[in-house]
């Protein structure tokens, strides 16, 4: 089996299944945060006989619009709030955005995950099954406890060699969506593998995880390693079980992907898999530039981008947001003094929230703007006004055009 299908096999209390099997899965984990939860409250109090099937397992987290933007918004997370508190669920607010706090504090290996938010693919990072799902499964999995799931299918990766010096894993990713298509893993699981894994941090993998939806992946797993065990260990936690896909796992697709051989990357609006290599990018004129969410909100990507600007300023009529992932990586830039540096420079230091990637709230861009990006998506209007512009890239890239007021690479500044 692979890995996939090992940890559905065991959710569901079988010796063995494969792909395209539906299994009846006991769920380990379930993580709502404020964009939809007030809805799943509300289905919930129309049930005829309401209750949690086990409320230890359930994490809610406001992020998406923290503070909140408007009364509406307001009301919504207070309806969370108070059921939160009134069924003693574990419940964070202000504490950052909800896939950097749940690896941060929940998620162990060989975990089956739900999540109420589509990027919830990240937790495989840990080596555990994590996919995002709507409020109707998700109410369902939280009053039985349990769900049903179509085993999905695989997509090896393996990699080999290290990344160069100025390319992410950020670039990585964004070249893999870029090599497969948008619907290149659909409802498939792409499995990463190989001796260049090893190479690459626990920051490095949660982004590579995290965007694996953007190829349209139903889940996102790394073989569990020395770094990753090591992370465990220094927060505290134990794996629940670490699986390797087994020598005659079934494979619908394999690519072997050299590291070396990756290079800085913009993703072009309004796409995530309109790649182009970042020098093919260079002078696009930018209003914003946007370093932190889900995917690139870390303590390494804010140490990238503060020694990159470290000196300089952000360009004349452009806003450079940074908005680190989490309270902890607030905490971390502070005493590391990153946070001087940004705002030396002129830039805008937001508290830990979703910030310009849900694009609903802070730093929203009005008609005809472009924003430069380390968030998760570039679609039409994603970041504000339908009629404005979207490039996705690396703390790095993101960074150095914040200094040019155009795209940039960070050997330009």
């Amino acid at each position: 089996m692979t890995i996939a299908e090992k940890i559905i096999a065991r959710a569901a209390g079988l010796s063995q299944v494969k792909a395209g099997d539906i299994a009846t899965v006991t769920l380990d984990r379930l993580m709502s945060n404020d964009g939809t939860t007030h809805l799943t409250i509300g289905m919930y109090e129309k049930l005829k006989n309401p209750h949690i099937a086990d409320k230890d397992k359930l994490v809610w987290i406001v992020d998406h619009n923290i503070p909140s933007d408007s009364p509406k918004t307001a009301a919504s997370q207070k309806k969370m709030r108070d059921f939160a508190k009134a069924n003693d669920i574990k419940f964070y607010e202000g504490e950052g955005v909800c896939h950097q706090v749940m690896m941060e504090n929940h998620v162990v290996p060989g975990e089956l995950i739900f999540g109420a938010d589509s990027h919830t693919c990240a937790y495989g990072a840990l080596g555990a099954f994590g996919t995002g799902v709507g409020c109707t499964d998700y109410l369902y999995a939280m009053v039985t406890g349990t769900s049903w799931v179509m085993v999905p299918g695989t997509l090896r990766f393996n990699l080999k060699g290290k990344l160069s010096d100025g390319v992410y894993a950020r670039d990585l990713i964004l070249s893999i969506i870029g090599k497969i298509g948008a619907n290149g893993a659909n409802y498939k699981a792409m499995e990463f593998a190989g001796e260049g894994l090893h190479s690459l941090s626990m920051a490095d993998r949660i982004s590579i995880c995290n965007l694996c939806v953007e190829a349209g992946a139903k889940t996102a797993l790394m073989e569990v390693d020395d770094v990753a065990m090591d992370y465990l260990k220094e927060h505290g936690r134990e794996p629940k079980a670490c699986f390797t896909s087994d020598d005659d796992a079934v494979f619908e697709q394999v690519y072997d992907i050299d590291l070396s051989t990756i290079q800085p990357i913009v993703a072009k609006p309004h796409f995530v898999d309109n790649v182009v290599p970042a020098k093919e990018s260079l002078g696009v004129k930018i209003d914003e530039a946007f370093l932190g969410s889900c995917n690139n909100g870390r303590i390494e990507d804010l140490r990238v981008g503060a020694a990159i600007i470290k000196g300089k300023k952000v360009a004349p009529k452009v806003r450079f947001l940074v908005v680190p992932a989490s309270r902890s990586v607030y905490l971390q830039a502070m005493k590391e003094g990153l946070l001087d540096i940004f705002m030396d420079a002129g830039a805008i230091v937001m508290n830990p929230n979703c910030s310009v990637c849900w694009g609903s709230c802070q730093g929203v861009i009005g008609e005809g703007e472009t924003l430069i990006s380390t968030g998760t998506r570039n679609f039409k209007g994603r970041a504000g006004h339908k009629d404005s512009f979207v490039y996705l890239a690396s703390a790095a890239t993101v960074t150095a055009s914040a200094i040019k007021g155009e795209i940039a690479t960070a050997d330009m500044v």
